[in-house]
């Protein structure tokens, strides 16, 4: 970006203290937290999968004329592979302690029970019907 307004955000910026620092594997993930994280073998209502979620960077940067703040932040992203098919997202995970409710890329709702030792149970759903997904660490 090369705007005027742009400019000026980064030179307010640079005269200001800042604190900056870069996440990645472990360290981001301690920052994020979730048993989820990883890669999983799983059997979705008897075929073999994958899952595998990690921690990405969520900063995000709002300018409001020559002002300009950003929040670091992280976030999981997911993606899953039914019988060797292509990947597809899994979104808005969310954890209440007992297990984690996210979303498939076709938007059904998932759940997954949090693991007893590296193994896991839980259920998709597909035109409104629940199906078995059971996941265990690869």
């Amino acid at each position: 970006m090369t705007s005027n307004t742009t400019r000026r955000s980064l030179t307010t910026f640079s005269r200001g203290l800042a604190l900056c620092f870069a996440l990645s594997g472990p360290a981001l993930a301690s920052t994020v937290g979730g048993w989820w994280g990883g890669a999983w073998n799983c059997s979705i209502d008897g075929r073999p999968a994958r899952m595998t979620w990690v921690p990405v960077n969520d900063t995000q940067t709002s300018c409001d004329g020559d002002t300009c703040s950003s929040s670091a932040g992280s976030r999981w992203k997911g993606k899953f592979s039914d019988n060797n098919s292509r990947w597809v997202a899994l979104t808005h995970p969310e954890s209440d302690g007992r297990g984690l409710r996210f979303r498939h890329a076709d938007g059904n709702q998932w759940y997954l029970a949090k693991p007893s030792g590296n193994r896991t149970t839980g259920w998709t759903t597909w035109n409104h019907q629940r199906y078995p997904l059971s996941c265990w660490r690869s």
